[in-house]
C-alpha cells in the first residue's frame, strides 16, 4: 500500500471516534497494553509529559513543545485530531512523521492489528510511541485523546501530569456532571508524579485533590500560583489560562532538572505556530475582512471566543458554522450572537450534524441563517458578502475548520 492506501485503511477498517463516535470508545486499556508489549514497550524508552482537559490541552501541548524546542531539546509531540493530514498527530521538533514511517509501521504490524481488532487510536498511539522511542526524543508531550483514565495514551509514566480544565463535553462517555468528568481525567494522575491543574473550580477541585492525595502526588493549581500571562503568538483571549498552566508546568520541570531559560520560555511562547505547526486556534487568515478560524466546539470554549469576537467587532459579523451530532446543539446555539449572519453546513464526516437539523435548532432561537451543501460553499458565500470592516468567523467544530484550511 502507498501512503494514501495506508491512511485510508486506518480510517476505513477500524473503529475511530472521529467518524463513529460512541461505538469506537473502548472501556479498558487491555488492547493498548497488549500492543505496547508486542512493540517491546516503547513508552518506557522516552520521558514524557501527559496533558488532559476539556479545552486547551492541544494549545498547552504545543506551547510546551515550542518552549522545549527553544531550550534545545529534541521534542516529540502527539496530539489529536488532525486537521488536514494524519501525520500532524505525530511530530518531532515540529516536523511531521514521514509517510514512509507510517507505511512501514502499518505494513509490518498489520496482521497483529487485525488479529486483535485494534482501534484507530490504539494503533496511532502505538505508532507515536514506537516513533519517539526509535528517534530517541529527549521528551515527548502526549495529549490525551478522550477523557484520561481509559485513554490509550494512559500507559505512560510521565514526568508531569497536566489537566487544563473541566467542561461538560463528551458526556456520553465521561459522565454528565463536572465531578464525574473530572474523575475520568484525574485518571492520568500517577503515583508520586506531580500534577498541574489549570483552573480552580469548586465542583472539581476536591476530586483532583483527593486523587492526588491517594497517589502521593503533589498538586498545583496554576491559576492560583501564576498571576500574569506573557504574550504568545496564539492570540485567543482564552490562551491566558493555558499560558499560566504552561508556566507552572515549566517551573516544576525546571525543578526536576530540565534546563529551560527565561528566554526559551519567552521565545517559545511567541513562536508556537512556527515551531510546531499548530493550526486553528484563533487563526487570523485575513485582515480586511478579518477572517478567523477557531476550533472551539463546546460551551466553555465558545464562551471565550464569542466574547472576543464581539469585543473586536467593528462592522457586521458573518459566522460559518457546523457541528457534530453528539453535542448539545441547543446549549451552544443559545449562546451565539443574535445579530450575526449564519452560514450553515454539515461537516464532511459521518458524525456531522445534518444541516436540516442544525437549521431547525437555529430557527428555535430566531437567528438569521442560510444553509449550504458544504462548509466550503458556505465559506465562499460569507466571503462574497463581507466588507473590509467586517469579521468572518469559521467554527463550531474542528472538522469545520479542517475543510477551509
Amino acid at each position: 500500500m502507498n501512503y494514501r492506501d495506508t491512511v485510508n485503511w486506518l480510517f476505513r477498517q477500524l473503529p475511530m471516534y472521529q467518524n463513529q463516535g460512541k461505538s469506537a470508545y473502548k472501556k479498558d486499556l487491555s488492547n493498548t497494553i497488549k500492543l505496547a508489549a508486542y512493540l517491546n514497550n516503547p513508552e518506557l524508552k522516552f520521558k514524557s509529559i501527559h496533558v488532559a482537559g476539556t479545552n486547551g490541552k492541544g494549545s498547552c501541548s504545543h506551547m510546551l513543545a515550542s518552549i522545549f524546542q527553544k531550550a534545545g531539546y529534541k521534542v516529540g509531540l502527539y496530539t489529536s485530531p488532525h486537521l488536514k493530514d494524519y501525520r500532524e498527530r505525530i511530530k518531532i521538533n515540529g516536523k511531521a512523521i514521514s509517510k514512509h514511517y507510517v507505511m512501514g509501521f502499518v505494513k509490518k504490524h498489520k496482521s497483529f492489528f487485525e488479529e486483535y481488532s485494534l482501534s484507530f487510536f490504539e494503533m496511532t498511539v502505538g505508532l507515536a510511541f514506537d516513533y519517539f522511542a526509535n528517534k530517541k526524543v529527549d521528551v515527548a508531550i502526549i495529549e490525551v485523546g478522550l477523557g484520561g483514565r481509559l485513554d490509550s495514551t494512559n500507559i505512560i509514566n510521565p514526568e508531569l501530569s497536566i489537566i487544563t480544565n473541566i467542561g461538560l463535553d463528551h458526556v456520553q462517555f465521561l459522565g454528565n456532571t463536572k465531578p464525574k468528568i473530572a474523575s475520568e481525567k484525574a485518571g492520568i494522575i500517577k503515583k508520586n508524579i506531580p500534577v498541574v491543574i489549570g483552573e480552580t473550580h469548586p465542583e472539581t477541585s476536591e476530586v483532583f485533590i483527593e486523587k492526588a492525595k491517594a497517589q502521593d502526588s503533589e498538586i498545583y493549581f496554576a491559576d492560583r500560583l501564576i498571576k500574569n500571562a506573557p504574550p504568545s503568538d496564539l492570540r485567543g483571549s482564552y490562551q491566558n489560562s493555558n499560558i499560566k498552566t504552561v508556566l507552572q508546568s515549566v517551573k516544576l520541570l525546571q525543578q526536576q532538572g530540565y534546563k529551560i531559560s527565561d528566554e526559551a520560555i519567552k521565545s517559545g511562547l511567541l513562536s508556537v505556530v512556527e515551531n510546531t505547526g499548530l493550526l486553528g486556534r484563533w487563526q487570523v487568515v485575513s485582515q480586511k475582512p478579518k477572517i478567523i478560524f477557531d476550533t472551539a466546539h463546546n460551551k466553555e470554549g465558545l464562551t471565550y471566543t464569542i466574547e472576543q469576537l464581539l469585543d473586536e467587532l467593528q462592522g457586521q459579523l458573518y459566522i460559518v458554522f457546523g457541528m457534530v451530532n453528539d453535542k448539545n446543539s441547543d446549549e451552544i446555539i443559545s449562546m451565539l450572537p443574535k445579530d450575526a449572519n449564519y452560514y450553515l453546513a454539515k461537516p464532511n464526516i459521518k458524525r456531522g450534524l445534518e444541516v436540516e437539523k442544525l437549521a431547525a435548532a437555529f430557527g428555535k432561537f430566531n437567528l438569521n441563517y442560510t444553509t449550504y451543501t458544504s462548509i466550503s460553499d458556505a465559506y465562499k458565500q460569507a466571503k462574497s458578502f463581507a466588507k473590509a470592516q467586517d469579521i468572518i468567523y469559521v467554527g463550531g467544530s474542528t472538522f469545520v475548520v479542517a475543510e477551509v484550511l
